[in-house]
């Protein structure tokens, strides 16, 4: 028997709510055992910065990003996650220096940069507008 998602269910919001965080905290607590036993387990890593994002603990999130920008130093999408990361703390400077690292190895979704709410932050910056042109032009 396949179980039904909790979005597929007629749950009132704040219990449906209460319910994703019970499993974003399990799982927040599965992966951690995993990475403790296989620190270089990229996908669990990923994993591991959503749910921690979802959760808003921006500054475990954060730590989490920063490992795997570490471990894989020329991804684009780990470089564009750490900016999410760094905007979600309101750390602009540092935020806009992981999106240049993102877009100088291939970042190249301006779309995606206008729809993303983690970069809400940095919106009213300059620099975002300019990036998002310069990424519109390529």
């Amino acid at each position: 028997m396949v179980p039904t998602p909790l979005s597929d269910l007629e749950l009132p919001a704040d219990l449906a709510l209460q319910l994703t965080c019970v499993g974003d905290e399990f799982l927040v607590r599965c992966l951690r055992y995993e990475t403790s036993i296989r620190p270089t387990n990229l996908g669990a890593l990923a994993e591991l910065g959503h749910a921690l994002t979802r959760l808003r603990r921006f500054e475990e999130g954060l730590d989490v990003d920063r490992a795997l920008a570490r471990l894989c130093p020329e991804d684009p999408l780990v470089h564009y996650n750490l900016a999410c990361s760094l905007a979600l703390l309101e750390r602009r400077d540092e935020a806009f220096g992981a999106l240049e690292r993102a877009v100088e190895l291939g970042y190249a979704e301006p779309q995606h940069l206008l729809d993303d709410p983690d970069l809400t932050s940095l919106r009213s910056d300059p620099r975002f507008q300019q990036l998002v042109e310069r990424l519109r032009a390529t």
